[in-house]
């Protein structure tokens, strides 16, 4: 079963600025939470571009994940998305998209996934994975505005 997160953020500084910071794989630990222990293991600088391999590596409920997206989609200025090859869920798909707007960039989120194990893991998502998915989320909005 297929489940959804969107967000969406207004960042008070220019799109191509905007753009940069998130198209730099280097800034993800920034806006991952520390408890997740998120380390990049491909060596930067990364270029992002179309079927770019990133690999990472993290920890849920303190049990270690290796996690091995591909950027399937990247256009500047406006949006990249990325899909996980290997990892913890049976399937992550993350649009990133951006747009000018006045007083600056409007940032969406759009993140599809699926939960292995079938019944077993939905009963996991509803306990605790929707939640630690939205706390990620939510954490990154917090850096982004503190960072102004």
């Amino acid at each position: 079963m297929k489940h959804h997160l969107e967000r969406e953020q207004i960042v008070r500084r220019p799109l191509g600025e905007v753009f940069a910071f998130f198209a730099d794989a280097a800034n993800l630990e920034r806006l991952t939470p520390p408890r997740l222990r998120f380390k990049i293991l491909t060596p930067l600088p990364i270029e992002m571009k179309s079927g770019a391999l990133i690999d990472y590596e993290l920890r849920l409920f303190a049990v270690p994940f290796r996690w091995r997206t591909l950027i399937e989609t990247f256009e500047p200025m406006r949006r990249f998305s990325d899909v996980q090859l290997r990892g913890p869920y049976r399937t992550w798909h993350h649009v990133h998209e951006f747009e000018a707007v006045p007083g600056g960039t409007r940032m969406r989120d759009r993140v599809e996934y699926e939960i292995p194990l079938g019944p077993l893991g939905e009963v996991a998502r509803a306990l605790f994975v929707t939640r630690q998915v939205e706390s990620i989320f939510d954490y990154r909005r917090q850096v982004i505005e503190q960072m102004g």
